[in-house]
């Protein structure tokens, strides 16, 4: 069976001729036979991309002949089915969402601390650590004495920072001075961002965990570990734990939530159907798609073949509400 790599990058940087690579690096990924999703933006690129070793390194080399990429830095992980089913390269007004304008993270992000310092950091009293990813993934893991924002999307965070900024919120500090703020991610995309905004808001001290989540869980050992829990990520893994060993969730296929072995073991779990978050939510039309998706799913896996399948149903919240639906794959949420 041939073994695939996977390879997760981003990097802001001015790109005002964005639009104007989409079709070249397009054309560049299909010919080295590499799959994924990039997007780029006037602010920099973003994205996964997977296929064989020499397919990814030649597209990686190619963005680096851009002199504005040379640094472009990624994170590599191994994978014995190519995770993805076809090549997109988007055009895009963020490379991730905050939907502040003016936001610039090239300049204007917070301090980096390296994972090797961040118990240090995290450890002190005055320092306020929030999570800034989303619902889904904070549940099935985070940094011990993390705040939580409960926020459902990225765009969520800046309502949720007023809020907190006010007398009594998490954010408010003592009379003018805020507090000092430490903020972790995934990846590092989200932290850089947000720490950019926090930035604009009026916090001068505010940190953010280089190499996010996974380079601290890859560096750090599990006895000096302040994680608990795994840690979400955006492939066929859907979590990983200390030493970035394979989790112990599974992906959803109907609502895209990530699922524990108490939940898989729930009888409202119905592998491809439903789980105990979207049990009850799907019409009798949608869940009979669903199960005949999950058919052929089976019958592909029974032949060794790819699925590639119909576009998944819209996320559905534990609410019951739908949010908006992205393209199937391994894990159709949002990207760090």
């Amino acid at each position: 069976m041939p073994h695939y790599l996977t390879a997760a990058l981003y990097q802001f940087v001015d790109l005002p001729d964005y639009a104007a690579l989409v079709a070249q690096l397009q054309a560049f990924c299909d010919a080295q036979g590499v799959k994924g999703t990039l997007l780029l933006a006037e602010e920099g690129i973003n994205g996964t991309i997977a296929g064989s070793s020499e397919g990814v390194h030649a597209v990686l080399a190619w963005l680096r002949s851009d002199v504005r990429l040379a640094g472009l830095q990624h994170k590599e992980a191994s994978a014995e089915v190519l995770p993805f089913y076809r090549m997109k390269v988007r055009p895009k007004r963020e490379i991730v969402t905050l939907g502040v304008p003016g936001l610039n993270p090239a300049k204007n992000a917070g301090t980096y601390v390296k994972p090797a310092d961040w118990n240090a950091l995290i450890d002190q009293p005055d320092v306020v650590l929030i999570d800034v990813r989303n619902d889904y993934e904070v549940k099935i893991g985070s940094f011990d004495g993390a705040i939580d924002p409960l926020t459902k999307t990225f765009s969520e965070l800046p309502d949720w920072v007023a809020r907190e900024a006010q007398p009594g919120g998490a954010l408010a500090g003592e009379g003018d001075k805020r507090p000092r703020v430490a903020m972790f991610c995934t990846g590092g995309i989200r932290c850089e961002k947000s720490t950019a905004y926090l930035r604009t808001q009026g916090f001068d001290e505010v940190y953010h965990l280089e190499g996010g989540i996974l380079k601290y869980l890859e560096t750090v050992p599990a006895e000096q570990s302040r994680w608990h829990g795994d840690c979400f990520v955006f492939d066929e893994r859907v979590s990983v734990g200390h030493g970035l060993a394979p989790g112990h969730h599974e992906l959803c296929r109907s609502c895209r939530w990530p699922l524990g072995p108490a939940e898989i073991a729930s009888p409202l779990f119905e592998r491809g159907i439903s789980c105990p978050y979207c049990h009850g939510t799907r019409s009798a039309e949608a869940l009979a798609g669903l199960a005949e998706r999950q058919r052929q799913v089976e019958l592909a896996r029974q032949r060794a073949q790819p699925h590639i399948g119909a576009r998944m149903p819209e996320k559905v919240s534990a609410a019951g509400k739908s949010a908006e639906g992205l393209e199937p794959g391994p894990s159709p949420h949002k990207r760090d």
